[in-house]
């Protein structure tokens, strides 16, 4: 590895979804050594900011320094700008973003980029690239191709580890004995990648390596009701037993391969370890906002009895959903989403409509159906759109659970005061976070109306905080303890600072001065 004139070299881990208060807890009982010491020898902080408003984006705001409201990926089934119609959303549909790295083209620095969530390979970089080695493996979609830069790369990944093995992070029914399969799969996995990213860093130097596990979000969707807490605990099998400690044990495994790979370093390198979200327990709540919008006016039906008679309008009409929901599971995706676009456009009297519920399973996302935006927007830009969005969360903070008569909503975020900016030309209008609970809750009362909502087809215990962490420790890292929280929009100037690069004023955020001393602190 390599020590420039410059600058050391800089190792950034990703651990996606890493829970913050587990990392912390681990780390202090021992079971996470080398986190551990780079929290002693540096600094730590939470990581929060707007841009952590929805999983899917996070990273790609993290890695380019760009905000949300520009670069407008937020979830993978997004509305298209000026229609009412659905698309799958890729990280090809954001042309222009790339991450701080692309702008070390013709600058001497090598690059060794690893599975850097949310980003694709970028052209005449020296060093190494790979995307989609090891990744999440999402219910019921196609294994996302691996990318190399050099290609020749994918020829040295069978050659030395063989197969990566696709997890799902949630199986449909799965039973103890298949997670238990998968659990060992994921330290199996975490092993290979650890293995492989040695081979890949040995005898070269770069000066900057990211590297992302994504088994610790595996782990705990997949593994999340077997904790002492969890639902399947105290009724767990001797197998299920065995998973308790899942969650941990693949933390312990990332944690070690995290040293391995440090141990490389001929020269003590600037390392920053980064987790953008947490986990809670949360069952799907899409049909709740749905019913929201429906029964309190907001989003209204056509009127009449359809006279569509289709086959498919048809069977919408004569079946019902719980049994529209199992028989979709058969459906090949691309079907199932073009079912759902034909719903969202159909089941819609867009001359009458304020404001509608776009895709989402656990957050909820809601659009304005505004005018000189929407092709039949009917809400006025300014006073009224305002008054809208204070209406709606008026609304939404007055939800309770039908059973405990607590308060269900945890924080509504408008876009608009999020950003200081314009109505959004892509983003929801508002999103809103729902409180932790244990259980699937299928009634919420508000003072006008019942909202009802019955299990979907995804269905997965475990959803995410929406609180990061990091730590950070190195020759140009301050020995800080706890730094309290960050913007996310500032990590990715303060890594062009500890390269020896001057920030570009591309990047929205600024450079974390408490986090750097020394000669980095004067590049920003």
């Amino acid at each position: 590895m390599r020590q420039d004139s410059h600058s050391p070299p800089l190792m950034i881990f990703g651990l996606d979804a890493g829970d913050a208060e587990y990392i912390r807890r681990w780390a202090q009982e021992g079971y996470l050594p080398n986190i551990s010491s780079i929290m002693e020898e540096g600094c730590w902080g939470h990581i929060g900011g707007p841009d952590l408003m929805s999983t899917q984006g996070a990273w790609l705001s993290m890695f380019s320094g760009i905000p949300r409201h520009k670069h407008g990926f937020y979830f993978n089934r997004q509305l298209i700008p000026g229609t009412y119609e659905l698309q799958d959303i890729s990280l090809s549909n954001n042309t222009g973003v790339q991450p701080f790295w692309s702008h070390l083209r013709g600058s001497s620095k090598k690059v060794a980029v690893i599975d850097a969530l949310e980003t694709n390979v970028q052209n005449d970089l020296p060093g190494i690239q790979l995307v989609n080695l090891a990744i999440q493996q999402q219910f019921n979609t196609a294994v996302a191709p691996m990318f190399a830069a050099p290609a020749t790369l994918l020829d040295d990944i069978r050659r030395i580890v063989g197969e990566i093995p696709a997890i799902d992070v949630y199986n449909l029914g799965e039973s103890v004995k298949e997670d238990l399969a998968d659990y060992h799969l994921l330290l199996e996995r975490i092993e290979k990648k650890g293995r492989l990213c040695r081979h890949l860093l040995e005898g070269d130097q770069y000066d900057l390596t990211v590297i992302t596990f994504v088994e610790a979000h595996t782990a705990a969707h997949r593994l999340w009701d077997y904790r002492p807490e969890g639902m399947r605990f105290n009724s767990a099998t001797s197998e299920g037993c065995q998973l308790s400690t899942g969650i941990r044990d693949v933390y312990q495994a990332i944690d070690r391969e995290i040293g391995l790979l440090l141990k490389q370093f001929s020269e003590k390198p600037n390392i920053v370890l980064l987790s953008l979200f947490g986990m809670k327990d949360l069952q799907p709540t899409s049909g709740l906002i749905e019913s929201f919008c429906r029964q309190l006016g907001y989003h209204v039906a056509p009127s009449g009895i359809s006279k569509d008679l289709a086959p498919l309008a048809l069977a919408r009409r004569i079946i019902s959903q719980k049994w529209r929901n199992r028989v979709s599971l058969f459906f090949p995706l691309r079907l199932q989403h073009r079912l759902q676009a034909q719903r969202f456009l159909s089941q819609t009297d867009w001359n009458r409509t304020m404001a509608f519920p776009l895709p989402g399973l656990y957050s909820s996302l809601i659009r304005v159906n505004l005018r000189g935006r929407e092709p039949n927007g009917i809400v006025e830009p300014g006073r009224e759109y305002e008054e809208l969005l204070s209406r709606l969360e008026t609304d939404l903070r007055q939800l309770v659970d039908a059973r405990s008569g607590k308060p269900v909503i945890e924080t509504v975020i408008k876009t608009v005061e999020a950003y200081s900016c314009d109505p959004p030309a892509v983003l929801p209008d508002l999103v809103v976070e729902w409180k932790a609970s244990p259980r699937f809750i299928d009634r919420v009362l508000h003072p006008k109306c019942v909202l009802v909502q019955i299990p979907p087809l995804y269905n997965r215990s475990s959803y995410h905080s929406f609180q990061g962490f990091f730590a950070a420790s190195g020759p140009s890292i301050t020995l800080g303890a706890y730094l309290g929280e960050i913007p996310v929009l500032d990590f990715a100037p303060t890594f062009f600072s500890l390269l020896g690069e001057r920030p570009l004023n591309r990047f929205a955020g600024q450079m974390i001065d408490r986090m750097i001393c020394g000669e980095a602190s004067h590049h920003g």
